[in-house]
């Protein structure tokens, strides 16, 4: 838990300040039982004297302001307690949650495939929210209960004496109790987080797939699916309850114990000692000390309830802390790309050493700067994989990818990044207007460089379709724009950081052939010394390019322009005559 404790931070002070208030407020608490029973001694004997003397009354007047003055105090120090505790508690989340998403953004890929999305998310909620809670408790009454415990122990023993051994009693039996509902009641919890995970991965799976789901009528489905889920949860939550619930009956047995033999034990000893040994005010404090150490008892029940939740989420979030992305910069790294050439060098990759194959074999390719490349191939053979080394999304299992003559491992990340620009295949928009998301390309662009970007990706024209133009605002996700539109923006989004490498990995299937030439036709226009690489289904969207590459099961079938391709690889031959008639047929 070492990397959570670093979380604490400026939150120092608060927290030690709370563990001062508390020890106070534990000091003063037990302190008042002892005066109240001197003042309880004080009035029986001004009773059975039947006299109030002024001294006497005076006296019981001093008590009696002395435990207003300390009740004051002790009030004042809980409420500082509790404000510096909440502010100590909401502070060390927020930098819990600050490191966790700072360390997921240098995560590579195979980082986020370890944990899953729907599990980091879990963790930046749920798992958070039950360690900050349980921080809280943990500095105040994991610290105020033991002090109160031990101060009230010594008194109660001062006090009554043999009374005082129903603590040893009640103490041992109450923390046996508490260690055997955390035996059983661990395991569940540890159960219950894991298919949390599933059950937000199931959800949003639901609701990014809402017109899927809908078309094919499934909601009948998945609501069972997730009805399923949900019981699973309920059924392992509902036995850890139990157990944890178990809690209460125990306390509740020591303090019926506590109290019946101090009142039983206590009034037989003043009845035959005539108040010789323990008088009144003895047994009322002893009352007191029993019912404060028991307070302290459930409030450690309580806080051992919520550690015990909250032990598992502490281990998650450690989890995420001590992962070490996969992808680091160099000791001394390069900040300059010299240009867009790209060489693999018997590179092989595999996304894991558990895979039983690789997903790109050997492969030897040089891409001169500046030139077009097209890549062609069927679902699944590794194209996206192929494109994916360049910008160092993933790193080469064997051999090496170089970007400018310099193998990609020796450049600083962001350097790198910023020179290798990707339009996806699954093209992503965010929440914002037209014109914040294009300058993510380069938060510096003029409007002119914006728009002619725009023009470049054939967007210009929807765009000034809308009523606010470049200011129009967009929905999570690009709902209020077709698929077509949103793979413009993300092009023009691309070619606004003036890249010296282009990746398109499919990014023009949502848009029609004539856009999709007009597209190609500007490219060459817009940054003719720029080395693009274009994925596609379609033949034509690579027709014209300098090279163009057939793959297949993870290697290179074939390297070459669209006619030496056509002589020599059955392959792209029998690709082409598929697509040709199929044109021939539409039309």
């Amino acid at each position: 838990m070492i990397s959570l404790a670093k979380c604490i931070r400026e939150n120092k002070w608060p927290t030690i300040i709370t563990l001062l208030t508390i020890l106070l407020e534990a000091i003063i608490e037990t302190r008042i039982p002892t005066i109240t029973a001197d003042l309880v001694n004080k009035v029986k004997s001004i009773e059975l004297t039947g006299t109030a003397q002024a001294g006497g009354m005076k006296e019981v007047l001093i008590a009696g302001l002395t435990l207003f003055v300390m009740a004051a105090i002790s009030l004042a120090c809980g409420g500082v307690a509790g404000y510096t505790s909440a502010r100590a508690a909401a502070g060390f989340a927020k930098n819990v949650r600050h490191d966790i998403y700072y360390k997921i953004q240098d995560f590579s890929f195979s980082n986020i495939d370890k944990f899953s999305v729907s599990s980091l998310v879990t963790r930046l909620t749920t798992d958070i929210t039950n360690v900050q809670m349980t921080y809280m408790m943990l500095i105040r009454m994991a610290i105020r209960a033991p002090l109160m415990i031990v101060f009230s122990a010594v008194m109660a023993h001062r006090m009554g004496g043999r009374l005082a051994a129903s603590f040893l009693i009640i103490i041992p039996v109450l923390g046996c109790g508490l260690i055997v509902i955390g035996i059983f009641a661990l395991p569940a919890f540890r159960r219950v987080f894991k298919k949390y995970d599933r059950l937000n991965q199931s959800v949003e799976e639901n609701v990014r797939a809402m017109r899927v789901v809908k078309s094919f009528a499934r909601e009948d489905y998945e609501k069972k699916k997730f009805g399923a889920a949900s019981e699973d949860i309920r059924k392992d939550f509902t036995f850890a309850e139990r157990v944890v619930a178990l809690n209460m009956p125990i306390m509740q047995l020591c303090v019926n114990f506590n109290l019946v033999f101090i009142l039983y034990v206590g009034s037989k000893i003043i009845i035959s000692n005539r108040g010789a040994t323990i008088d009144v005010g003895q047994l009322s404090a002893m009352m007191t000390y029993g019912f404060q150490i028991l307070m302290s008892l459930m409030m450690l029940s309580i806080v051992f309830v919520f550690f015990t939740i909250s032990i598992e989420s502490a281990k998650r979030i450690n989890e995420v802390l001590k992962e070490k992305p996969n992808l680091t910069n160099p000791e001394n790294p390069v900040y300059e790309v010299a240009d867009g050439s790209i060489d693999f060098e018997d590179a092989v990759f595999k996304y894991s050493d558990k895979a039983q194959r690789n997903a790109l074999e050997k492969t030897n390719l040089h891409i001169p700067s500046g030139a077009t490349v097209g890549v062609i191939g069927g679902t699944g053979v590794g194209k996206s994989t192929f494109v994916q080394l360049i910008p160092r999304l993933y790193d080469v299992t064997e051999g090496c990818v170089k970007v400018g003559g310099r193998n990609v491992k020796e450049y600083d990340l962001v350097t790198l990044r910023d020179s290798v620009a990707m339009v996806l295949q699954k093209n992503v928009i965010f929440s914002g207007s037209i014109r914040e998301n294009l300058r993510w390309g380069d938060p510096n662009a003029s409007d002119e460089e914006t728009e002619n970007a725009c023009r470049a990706a054939q967007a210009h024209d929807f765009i000034m379709s809308f009523l606010d133009g470049y200011d129009t605002h967009i929905e999570q996700g690009g709902t209020n724009v077709s698929g077509g539109q949103k793979q413009r923006l993300c092009i023009a989004r691309a070619l606004l950081k003036k890249p010296k490498v282009l990746i398109f990995d499919d990014s023009t299937s949502a848009v029609d052939t004539r856009t999709d030439a007009l597209i190609r036709k500007e490219l060459k226009e817009y940054m003719p010394q720029t080395t693009k690489i274009i994925i596609a289904q379609r033949i034509a969207s690579v027709q014209d390019a300098d090279m163009i590459l057939v793959m297949d099961d993870g290697r290179i079938e074939a390297a070459g322009t669209h006619d030496q391709l056509l002589e020599s690889c059955s392959i792209y031959r029998e690709v082409y005559e598929q697509q040709s008639k199929g044109g021939e047929q539409d039309e």
